[in-house]
């Protein structure tokens, strides 16, 4: 199914693997490249040096086109930047939109540049510096999200801009690709749907409460890191809603401890680090603490199996998700419900 996205990256399906933290590792990116999908390194829980480790990793895989995901916002962003122009990756995808300036490195690099953005104005933006395609998530995807559903905000961008535009939030079958097409995207990109996978390193307690979970068991909520977060309901996640400054402080600070001793970061640092999450918002010390270490929060989930302490990103298709197939049996469903939704198409 030849798009705009497949031409542009040079993969054979029109759908990317997303770049989760602690989820999106070489396993699952091979998984997805090897699938003939666009697979995402989600590099922002990543050293540097970890990162060069895992792409190569990826390429002693497959040798089909990747990319790495990393945030524009990050102290060391530039470094990154090189690790992927020296190391060859194919494509750099952004959380938040990147400078103009890390634009232009990577794109003189031959590096094909792809921000994610939750809203139409941003993807103008990025455009007019020279970005590749974007991806516009809506308010249904996991993690970080906007007020403003895909249904809604796709079609505005796809009729603002004049690159590629990939889909986002509420996708995981075939039917939801024609769909995406038709609003004119160029494809679609899924990250609880190839979370939920047999490649996917994630413990099996945490995909079992994935799989359990219905579509009201998705919420959304700022008590994380201050900014709306798409997240499982779960008891920590309720216990962060209806704690107190006092109560969200402790909790910070015991998670901030363990963080600290895995990153190596000093509580200086953490706490410049979290006060640079704030965005503008008015967050007590407790809630700049829980900013700056949501990494260890994913990671108590997302490798350490820990549902009951950890915080679980979550699109609102994890209500309909119920099966655990190999990302090569996945991709292949997708594009085989999506050719026979298009033959069960009325024609003129």
């Amino acid at each position: 199914m030849p798009t705009a996205l497949t031409r542009l990256v040079g993969v054979r399906h029109p759908v990317v693997q997303t770049g989760m933290g602690w989820v999106s590792g070489p396993r699952l990116v091979a998984a997805s490249a090897e699938a003939g999908a666009l697979g995402i390194l989600g590099s922002a829980t990543m050293t540097t040096a970890r990162l060069r480790e895992a792409v190569r990793e990826v390429r002693s895989r497959t040798d089909r086109p990747f990319g790495v995901n990393l945030r524009a916002d990050a102290r060391d962003a530039a470094e990154r930047v090189d690790v992927i122009v020296e190391e060859g990756v194919k494509v750099a995808s952004f959380a938040l939109a990147p400078s103009p300036e890390l634009i232009a490195r990577l794109k003189d690099a031959g590096v094909v540049v792809i921000p994610s953005v939750g809203a139409r104005r941003h993807a103008e933006k990025v455009a007019a510096w020279g970005a590749d395609a974007v991806v516009v998530q809506g308010s249904e995807g996991g993690g970080h999200t906007g007020p403003v559903a895909t249904g809604v905000l796709l079609p505005q961008v796809v009729d603002a801009v004049d690159i590629p535009v990939i889909a986002a939030g509420g996708f995981h079958d075939g039917r939801g690709l024609v769909a995406a097409l038709a609003y004119g995207a160029a494809g679609i990109a899924m990250g609880t749907r190839f979370l939920l996978t047999a490649d996917s390193t994630v413990p099996g307690p945490v995909k079992a409460a994935y799989l359990g979970a219905g579509v009201h068991d998705v919420t959304v909520t700022t008590k994380v890191d201050g900014l709306p977060h798409r997240v499982l309901r779960t008891p920590f996640v309720t216990t962060l809603e209806g704690a107190g400054r006092a109560g969200t402080l402790v909790r910070a600070l015991v998670r901030a401890a363990a963080f600290r001793r895995l990153s190596g970061l000093s509580w200086q640092r953490m706490l410049r680090d979290g006060l640079a999450l704030k965005h503008g918002k008015e967050l007590g010390w407790g809630q700049v603490l829980l900013a700056a270490n949501t990494p260890m929060l994913l990671r108590a989930a997302m490798v350490e199996g820990r549902t009951d302490l950890g915080v679980m990103p979550a699109g609102q298709v994890a209500g309909v998700i119920e099966d655990l197939p190999t990302v090569a049996q996945l991709v292949e469903r997708i594009l085989a419900e999506a050719h026979e939704t298009l033959r069960g198409l009325p024609r003129p």
